[in-house]
């Protein structure tokens, strides 16, 4: 069976941005000739294989586990469900870890669940002087991450198979940033989210476990004057705040994502101590 582009984005049952995004997908095409040449009449194949991604959307899976590609920051990065789906939201960790650093200084980064690399990559192809090293406990993101930087061509990251922090001497880094898993054991957005790795997801019954240990943590392998940021959800803000300034962290501030929630909360640490 076969059919023309004008009709089955007519006809499906999906919503419209979803069917556009699929459609070109099979066609390898832009969203835009979807429009220019709606009469295109589709190959059988085609037909079938946009039928096939139509009932792996209709059982929840994610659009960017189907096409296997997700954009972040000015980024394409390949997904699978070995890692998580970048989201808009962890933008503002990049964001406010550029803001820290200076592009005629190199700097040495690490990315601490690095997932696809999204974090990592974006803060290097911005600012290509400096050494990021990205980190994840499981193999099989990190070769993802890695398949992604070559294809991006960033060579200024290096990565990890360890858990967080391990593998490092005090007093490596200039900067830590992670975006670790938040969610709290039973939180019912999980219901939403089966498609993807629960690891990185889920920390403890608070959502704050991974969070705790790397506050508590980071500040051996920060040089004087290095910066921990970390991703959170949007109510922790004043519970990681607390462990931050029990921690002995200094210029403590919390930033607000674009829906106006509490996001990212950084700390700086003037005198690390030392191992």
């Amino acid at each position: 069976m076969s059919s023309t582009i004008a009709t089955l984005l007519r006809t499906t049952q999906l919503e419209r941005l979803d069917a556009e995004i699929l459609l070109a997908e099979v066609l390898g095409v832009t969203r835009s000739y979807l429009y220019t040449w709606p009469e295109k009449v589709l190959s059988s194949m085609a037909y079938q294989q946009f039928q096939q991604f139509t009932q792996r959307r209709f059982r929840g899976e994610p659009i960017a586990y189907i096409t296997g590609r997700k954009g972040f920051w000015t980024l394409e990065l390949e997904v699978t469900p070995a890692t998580l789906i970048p989201r808009p939201e962890t933008e503002l960790l990049v964001e406010q870890a550029l803001q820290r650093m200076t592009s005629q200084q190199v700097q040495s980064v690490a990315d601490l669940g690095t997932g696809s690399g999204a974090i990592a990559l974006s803060i290097a192809t911005e600012n290509p002087h400096s050494q990021l090293t990205a980190t994840d406990q499981n193999p099989q993101t990190i070769q993802i991450a890695a398949r992604n930087a070559i294809r991006l061509k960033i060579p200024n990251v290096q990565f990890l198979v360890c858990d967080w922090l391990s593998a490092f001497h005090p007093a490596s880094f200039d900067m830590i940033v992670s975006n670790p898993p938040y969610i709290k054991v039973g939180d019912l957005h999980l219901q939403q989210l089966t498609y993807e790795p629960q690891q990185a997801l889920v920390s403890g019954k608070t959502g704050l476990n991974a969070i705790n240990l790397l506050v508590a943590n980071a500040k051996y392998y920060l040089k004087a004057g290095g910066w921990l940021l970390l991703e959170h959800g949007y109510e922790q803000a004043t519970a990681v705040q607390q462990h931050f300034q029990h921690s002995g962290y200094e210029q403590i501030t919390t930033y607000l994502d674009l829906a106006g929630l509490p996001r990212v909360t950084v700390g700086q640490c003037l005198a690390c101590p030392i191992n």
